[in-house]
């Protein structure tokens, strides 16, 4: 138990050092994620979100997504070289927590294009294996060297549609983003930081500090990828979501409900609608 509890002391500190040193940069609290740490191949949503609770009470701030083959994973960590991510993968392996993980780099685009027909189709896996809390699921094996991200195209560069293209992968997923200990506003806040991880980017954890980062942008002038900001003033904030085009946002409702897409003109939502903002140039 001891050594148990020295090694994630250790990986605390390893991921404190790495978000201190990332947001050494003046931005606003937006900087470019460095390596992340992306684990587990999960065909259930729940034993995808038991693993991510299991990582978020030890202090690990874990999400889960479902990728285009429909299986769910894992990600976590802002590392600055992916040698200190294999530090502190390994120290999990050597908890017994995983078996098997995949060092996600900078600027990889985990989703980049609409989902297509036959999305749901189910390719080889790049991660091993991972043992779950209360249930393990066999996977295929990681091949044995990291082929280099396909180029982007031009069209791909553009990191606002990206984003919500991202966001849209998410609806129909039940989600619980703060864990047990989650604050007002923390599930849809958590929700669209996720998908900012995925597109590269960290920026604030709260809906509150996430108003008070990027440019602001007039309803008018919404673009996909922008965020937009719900509450009784701009005190008050306590919902966030990502603008995914023609008039509707996608974002996570209430603790424990489906992601889903929304008309910002919605009455509810019109009434406190009360910003944007935007984080890519």
């Amino acid at each position: 138990m001891r050594t148990s509890r020295i090694i994630i002391f250790h990986i605390c500190c390893c991921l404190l050092f790495s978000t201190v040193t990332a947001n050494a940069a003046p931005s606003a609290g937006i900087h470019r994620l460095g390596f992340a740490i992306q684990m587990g191949a999960f065909a259930d949503v729940k034993n995808a979100e038991r693993f991510t609770v299991a990582l978020q009470k030890k202090g690990i701030e874990a999400f889960y997504f479902r990728k285009d083959n429909g299986i769910y994973a894992v990600r976590f960590g802002d590392f600055p070289s992916k040698e200190k991510a294999r530090v502190v993968a390994g120290k999990l392996v050597a908890d017994r927590l995983i078996d098997g993980y995949y060092i996600a780099p900078p600027n990889e685009i985990v989703f980049s294009k609409p989902k297509e027909p036959g999305w749901q189709k189910k390719p080889a896996e790049e991660i091993k294996k991972v043992r779950d809390p209360k249930q393990t699921e066999q996977v295929a094996s990681i091949p044995p060297v990291e082929k280099p991200q396909k180029k982007a195209s031009r069209g791909e560069r553009d990191m606002g549609a990206i984003a919500a293209r991202t966001a849209e992968r998410f609806v129909g997923i039940p989600y619980r983003w703060g864990g047990d200990t989650v604050v007002d506003g923390m599930d849809c806040s958590g929700f669209v930081r996720a998908v900012y991880n995925l597109c590269g980017i960290s920026i604030p954890r709260t809906s509150r500090e996430q108003y008070k980062a990027g440019d602001a942008i007039t309803k008018v002038d919404l673009q996909d990828g922008d965020l937009v900001f719900f509450g009784a003033a701009e005190d008050k904030i306590n919902h966030v979501g990502i603008y995914v085009g023609a008039g509707k946002f996608v974002h996570a409702p209430r603790r424990g409900e489906e992601i889903r897409v929304t008309a910002i003109d919605e009455s509810y939502f019109e009434k406190r609608f009360i910003g944007a903002r935007r984080y890519f140039q």
